[in-house]
């Protein structure tokens, strides 16, 4: 389903534990890492395709969470034609997205990445706010900062950057750089333990 400007209805999800961390997913067999998103089926409203698409991609159903915000309009990202199949280029552009913000309600052990026959993510972790958009594909990187800085709004306080640099770095002109360096990029477990919340990868058994 797409609309008049070849643009697919997708929602994006961000996910917050109590500590104002971010659920943060890693792709199957892949090096990077994103949130939880999904298109809109005919006759979907923006909300029910969120709760239908969080459920298969994290396990976590409605009573897990509550909806803490969205965005007000559409973000809109653009696909490159080598990701696009060869019978609708000319016609799909990218996708449009309201996104998201809920509250976890539920508990880590609730989280099922194998409840479908085809999982998005092998492993998932909680990260700071402000992810690091460099193990984000390329073309998604300027909606998702534009989601995480419209979003930061329902937060008191609303979280900063660590590096004052990362609006200004994260502009969606991030190059994808060697393997090494996107592997570096990778999140990693915090020094402090201010919050009492491992961020190590939990992978799917």
């Amino acid at each position: 389903m797409l609309d008049r400007e070849g643009y697919r209805p997708n929602v994006g999800i961000i996910l917050l534990n109590t500590n104002n961390e971010v659920w943060w997913g890693k792709r199957v067999r892949e090096q990077s890492w994103q949130f939880p998103q999904g298109g809109i089926k005919h006759g979907e409203t923006p909300e029910q395709a969120m709760y239908r698409e969080f459920q298969e991609e994290t396990g976590l159903r409605q009573e897990h969470v509550k909806v803490v915000g969205r965005t007000r309009n559409w973000l809109r990202y653009e696909v490159p034609p080598h990701f696009i199949r060869r019978e609708i280029r000319g016609h799909y552009r990218g996708q449009k997205q309201i996104w998201f913000l809920l509250r976890m309600l539920g508990r880590d052990t609730d989280i099922n990445l194998k409840l479908t026959n085809t999982p998005e993510f092998d492993a998932w972790r909680w990260h700071q706010y402000w992810v690091p958009l460099d193990v984000v594909i390329e073309f998604k990187r300027d909606v998702y900062l534009k989601a995480l800085q419209e979003l930061s709004r329902f937060l008191n306080p609303a979280p900063k950057p660590d590096n004052q640099q990362y609006f200004r770095i994260n502009n969606g002109n991030l190059s994808s750089g060697s393997e090494r360096e996107r592997t570096s990029a990778l999140p990693k477990k915090r020094e402090d333990t201010e919050s009492g919340v491992s961020s190590n990868a939990k992978n799917v058994s």
